[in-house]
């Protein structure tokens, strides 16, 4: 293991010696000639919350003068990280473990502590966990596949091939014994899951990658942080409280959110809402950190994922 030093209370810097990422703090610089910060965020429901300030008045025009945002998969936005592409992304927690410099920007997540709803993995009741041979996977997330390999080792079937498959729960499984489905596709699966039913008399069993995970570990499942390419020199303390500030004002605003995700995802309103307040857990406490800690252990003794360590610090958890 690679050693660190500490600086001022509260801080975690990396020793020469350690390529892997860790927290603490950062100067962001782009190095493109636009002045603006440029973000890789995500398109599903789940991070309306987060990116309130940013996309409503009267904070998202000021805030358009220092980030430039760009939609993507949570796949991608790691990619964008680590490509310097962006400066700031809303990543897989398993990119942390494979992408060397990435930093957290404290106090935000997704993350769920029971079930989570739209993590889903889908097998035909016919076929056992253990008996499965193919699954077909979203790769929309890294870290989402990273659970579902841990959670295929315990289950009995460690080697069962993912193959990678675009988010039709039909289409997956004409080719596979399985699918599982990340996202917005995967609530509307759950709303759809008797009308599949009633049109292909196919019974399925619909496993919740959250609820599976907790009942397993006893630990929160935690999806995706800010992450920030490293750089020399202090985070610019304006830019954390952008965020955090943007998380707040989402959460106070949930009402407003029901109402704008209901005309761009064809889900109930009141599932909407119990999503966004009960299923997904957006502040990044103790419990995620103890979680995401337990992940990286165990995704390491199973070789899921490199050797990382994410050490304490309380700044994570303003």
């Amino acid at each position: 293991m690679s050693s660190r030093r500490y600086c001022r209370p509260g801080f975690i810097r990396d020793t020469p010696r350690n390529p892997w990422p860790t927290v603490g703090t950062l100067k962001i610089v782009s190095t493109t000639p636009n002045p603006r910060l440029r973000v890789a965020a995500i398109n599903f429901l789940n991070t309306a919350p987060l990116m309130w300030d940013f996309e409503h008045p009267p904070l998202s025009t000021p805030l358009a003068l220092r980030y430039q945002i760009d939609r993507m998969s949570p796949s991608e936005c790691a990619v964008h990280l680590a490509s310097g592409q962006a400066d700031i992304g809303l990543v897989p927690i398993a990119a942390l473990a494979t992408t060397p410099g990435l930093r957290i920007l404290p106090g935000c997540t997704i993350a769920s502590k029971g079930r989570v709803r739209s993590l889903l993995l889908v097998r035909r009741a016919s076929q056992p966990l253990a008996a499965l041979r193919t699954v077909a996977a979203d790769t929309a997330s890294r870290t989402t596949l990273a659970y579902a390999r841990m959670l295929f080792h315990k289950w009995g079937n460690p080697e069962v091939p993912f193959l990678p498959a675009a988010a039709d729960l039909d289409a997956m499984l004409a080719r596979a014994d399985a699918a599982i489905l990340i996202g917005d596709p995967a609530l509307f699966a759950l709303e759809e899951r008797a009308n599949r039913f009633e049109r292909t008399g196919e019974q399925l069993v619909y496993h919740d990658l959250a609820e599976e995970w907790r009942a397993l570990t006893g630990l929160s499942f935690v999806s995706a942080v800010w992450g920030a390419a490293a750089r020399d020199g202090p985070l610019d303390e304006s830019i954390v409280s952008d965020f955090n500030q943007s998380r707040i004002h989402g959460l106070q605003n949930i009402d407003a959110l029901v109402t704008e995700w209901s005309t761009r995802v064809p889900i109930p309103e009141e599932t909407i809402r119990t999503y966004l307040t009960t299923n997904i857990h957006y502040v990044l406490d103790e419990e995620c950190i103890k979680g995401m800690r337990g992940f990286f252990r165990m995704a390491a003794e199973l070789r899921v994922l490199p050797e990382y360590n994410l050490s304490w610090d309380e700044s994570l958890t303003r």
